[in-house]
C-alpha cells in the first residue's frame, strides 16, 4: 500500500529502517516518514510528472517547545523526502509547531488561517508553501 497525494509520489534517500527517524519529542514527524515510506514506491514518470506540477524544495521546520525537527520535501530535483536541512537553497522554508502540522496533515486546519494566525511562519515564496498545504489536504483521509 502507499499513499498517492494526487500523483505526488516521493521517496526516501535512504533505505534504512524510517521508524527510526521518527523524533520521539516531535510525534507528527511520524506524518513524513509514513509518506516516505509510502510512496518511495512510485514509479519514475509519475514522480517525474510531480517534480514538473510541483516544482519545489520545502524545508519544513517542526517545533514542540524547545524541540526542532527539520525535514525537507524536494518536489524540484529529486522527488524525495529526507530528514535534515535542505542540500540546495529551499524555495520556501516553514517553520511550524507540531498541532498545526497535525491539524493541516488530518484536514482540520487551513494553512493560510495558520500562517495569518501566525501559527505558520514562511520565508522565501509564500505561493508555493500553498501547494504542501493542499497536498496535505488531499490526501488528510489516507494518512
Amino acid at each position: 500500500m502507499y499513499l498517492v497525494f494526487k500523483h505526488i509520489l516521493v521517496g526516501l534517500t535512504e533505505t534504512s529502517n524510517m521508524s527510526e527517524k521518527i523524533d520521539e519529542n516531535i510525534p507528527s514527524t511520524a506524518v513524513l516518514v509514513k509518506l516516505g515510506e509510502n510512496l518511495s514506491q512510485a514509479t519514475e514518470s509519475d514522480r517525474k510528472a510531480q517534480i514538473k506540477k510541483t516544482n519545489a524544495l520545502f524545508e519544513l521546520h517542526l517545533k514542540k517547545g524547545s524541540n526542532e525537527s527539520v525535514w525537507t520535501i524536494d518536489l524540484k530535483d529529486k522527488g524525495q523526502i529526507y530528514k535534515g536541512q535542505a542540500k540546495s537553497k529551499a524555495d520556501a522554508i516553514l517553520t511550524i509547531d507540531e498541532e498545526t502540522f497535525k491539524g493541516l496533515s488530518e484536514g482540520k486546519l487551513n494553512g493560510q488561517k495558520a500562517f495569518m494566525t501566525g501559527k505558520l511562519k514562511v520565508k522565501g515564496n509564500m505561493m508555493l508553501a500553498t501547494k504542501l498545504d493542499g497536498i496535505l489536504k488531499q490526501n488528510s483521509s489516507k494518512l
